[in-house]
């Protein structure tokens, strides 16, 4: 039996199994005595069964999807309360950033005029060093001048005493003389206690200069001392901050000190100083030691870009490993992509030269400053550029507006942060210029 004659067979079998199940019929109706008939054959009943079973198809579908646009109309209504929700939050943090910058702005003004005071201070100290030196000079003048005068009296004492002794020796056989020797051993006697009077008088100065050395050295030394310490706790905050942007203090602080001149010689450790304002003189070099590094430390903070190049600004990618936004593909960020208003200002975000400006690849309008020490900021994307290459420019100084030029999905500030060529996390660096402005 071929194919054919199977389908056949099959196709025969049902159609006696549909007119075993749906006979013909005939309908019969009677209106006004007279009869009507009606043939509802197989055919008609098969269509009248499709038909009904499509409408109860399309009924039981168009519930379902009746409930399902239902559903999905609520989820819509819930996201959207949700990104108004979002938004209004939003607005609320620009509102309160808005309000840190200002109270950052003036707590800066409070911290230069620190500074100023520090200075002033410093200065002051410094006359009151040399004050304290030149006394020290005098005072050992005076002490040099006291032991001149204490080996003459101890050498005339001993001349005395051989004169007194060639005097006795001489006595008995100078009986004739003896008046004159008599004169001359009065004479002699005379100059021993004057002698010793004038030595004693001399060892009473000595002691009174002593104790006016111990008396100013207690007053200066309380005075170098509260200095210091505020010298300290300043180092300590500035070092908190460095460390906080994840550079290396030491590392900064010798790229910083790399163009001082040179010093070098043999080491010979030095002797004790017993002498009177010992610990002032070591209180004071400790001082120096701490101010100089006070100096430097303030000098790197100046260069570091601890605030954003934008006034009010959102993160639409983070540095490190992302997917990138053109190809999708897994790619490194050495920087950091902020969001903003097309054409808003750009500023600096630490003084510095510049040393790029212009359109650079795929950054497009590009900006390369230079701080020192090793450090560099990048501003790409730019719409507009302000500042032109070797301009030296300040602090918040406005060097451009935002853009969206160069290979870009939309208008953004893609900012960077260099140290010794290696790029660095510039949120580290906001963040810690965040923990400057609470500490002012």
């Amino acid at each position: 039996m071929t194919i054919q004659q199977e389908k056949r067979g099959l196709w025969q079998k049902s159609r006696r199994l549909i007119r075993r199940l749906l006979p013909e019929r005939l309908v019969h109706l009677r209106t006004d005595g007279r009869i009507k008939y009606f043939r509802v054959t197989t055919g008609l009943q098969v269509s009248l069964v499709f038909l009904i079973l499509g409408a109860l198809s399309w009924t039981g579908y168009a519930s379902y999807s009746f409930v399902q646009h239902n559903k999905i109309v609520e989820n819509k209504d819930s996201e959207i309360v949700n990104g108004r929700l979002a938004y209004q939050s939003l607005l609320g943090e620009v509102t309160d950033y808005q309000q840190k910058f200002t109270s950052i702005m003036v707590d800066l003004e409070k911290n230069h005029a620190l500074m100023l005071s520090l200075v002033e201070k410093n200065a002051s100290l410094q006359q009151s060093l040399q004050s304290v030196s030149q006394q020290l000079a005098n005072t050992e003048s005076e002490r040099e001048t006291i032991e001149n005068a204490r080996e003459d009296l101890k050498r005339k004492l001993s001349e005395i005493e051989n004169q007194l002794s060639d005097t006795a020796s001489r006595n008995f056989s100078l009986k004739d003389n003896l008046s004159s020797v008599e004169d001359d051993l009065q004479v002699a006697l005379a100059e021993r206690n004057q002698a010793l009077f004038d030595g004693t008088r001399m060892r009473r100065k000595i002691s009174d200069l002593e104790n006016r050395l111990v008396s100013l050295e207690k007053n200066e030394e309380s005075s170098v001392q509260r200095l210091t310490d505020r010298a300290l706790t300043s180092i300590e905050t500035m070092e908190r901050v460095v460390e906080l942007t994840g550079l290396d203090v030491n590392a900064l602080l010798k790229r910083d000190k790399s163009r001082t001149e040179g010093q070098g010689g043999p080491f010979i450790p030095a002797k004790d100083d017993e002498m009177p304002a010992g610990r002032l003189k070591a209180s004071l070099v400790n001082l120096d030691v701490q101010l100089d590094r006070w100096e430097s430390l303030q000098g790197i903070m100046k260069r570091i870009p601890l605030s954003a190049p934008l006034n009010s600004y959102y993160v639409t990618s983070g540095f490190g490993k992302r997917r990138d936004p053109i190809n999708k593909r897994w790619s490194a960020h050495y920087g950091l992509d902020l969001g903003s208003t097309i054409k808003s200002k750009v500023y600096a975000t630490a003084p510095g030269k510049v040393t790029f400006a212009g359109w650079k690849g795929k950054y497009g309008r590009l900006i390369e400053i230079d701080h020192g020490a090793g450090i560099k900021t990048r501003y790409g994307h730019l719409h507009k550029i302000y500042v032109k290459r070797g301009q030296v420019v300040k602090f918040r100084e406005k060097i451009g507006l935002l853009g969206n030029s160069g290979r870009s999905t939309g208008a953004h500030l893609h900012y960077e942060t260099v140290f010794n060529g290696r790029s660095r996390n510039p949120m580290k660096f906001i963040r810690a210029g965040r923990y400057v402005f609470q500490e002012q």
